[in-house]
């Protein structure tokens, strides 16, 4: 038996022309799916499509402007006539600063990324997966949604709402085949981090029991499960993939 398997399915990767995101979207692709590598960076979205191969095809997305998220969705439905699988992973990990030196302007701009964008895409594919009834959501949160990280005021209130966002959509479509989940990584080292001090770099992986960074490959493999149409009966849910952080 092929566990997991995703042949025939259309499957939205936000974020994907790098790090998580790319490792997701090429985990979906070995898995039979025929992936959508979606990034505000055009080229890097080419550049990761073409890695993965003729499975993967690239698209621009804004994830926090609107009227790019249903252009992007509409083209995938146009193009595949179908989106089973939509992966919420873009993000960004906002300015490292006490609250007292943050602007209001960088507040609203990862609040637009990492927390809107949820809203927006999953409104986007929501009306198709309905209408077809089955779909899997996965948002891509933080052990910082749940433990709260210093200096990493709009970062940690960010993952915390994907996560009540995760879990409230969950209980609105469970009864019509759809199946909605979250993924808490800690630290994990992608470029993201060159956003942060090494001294917040160091806190994060002190607090993991593994006493080490994540790998972009463990986040993918917790994904594709849930993905998948074997994640039949776990939805509304936060996974950890923490080294063993996360105390709840």
């Amino acid at each position: 038996m092929n566990f997991f398997d995703l042949s025939g399915q259309t499957a939205i990767v936000t974020g994907a022309g790098s790090g998580i995101g790319e490792g997701i979207a090429a985990r979906l692709a070995r898995a039979n799916a025929t992936v959508v590598v979606a990034d505000v960076d055009e080229r890097a979205a080419r550049q990761a499509a073409d890695a993965i191969g003729a499975s993967a095809f690239p698209s621009v997305l804004d994830v926090a402007n609107s009227e790019s998220v249903r252009n992007c969705m509409q083209s995938v439905l146009d193009r595949t006539g179908r989106i089973d699988i939509l992966v919420n992973n873009a993000g960004i990990g906002g300015v490292a600063a006490p609250l007292w030196e943050q602007k209001e302007e960088d507040w609203n701009r990862i609040l637009a990324v990492n927390l809107t964008s949820m809203f927006l895409c999953c409104r986007a594919v929501i009306g198709p997966m309905r209408e077809r009834r089955y779909g899997r959501i996965v948002n891509i949160a933080s052990i910082a949604g749940k433990e709260g990280n210093p200096n990493m005021t709009g970062y940690s209130a960010t993952k915390a709402g994907v996560i009540g966002f995760t879990k409230s959509l969950a209980k609105e479509v469970a009864t019509e085949g759809i199946c909605v989940n979250s993924v808490a990584p800690a630290v994990v080292r992608t470029k993201i981090l060159e956003q942060l001090t090494p001294a917040q770099v160091d806190y994060m992986t002190s607090r993991i029991p593994m006493r080490r960074t994540g790998e972009i490959e463990e986040i993918a493999a917790v994904v594709h499960f849930l993905a998948s149409p074997d994640c039949s009966f776990v939805t509304g849910q936060c996974y950890d993939a923490s080294g063993g952080r996360a105390t709840y």
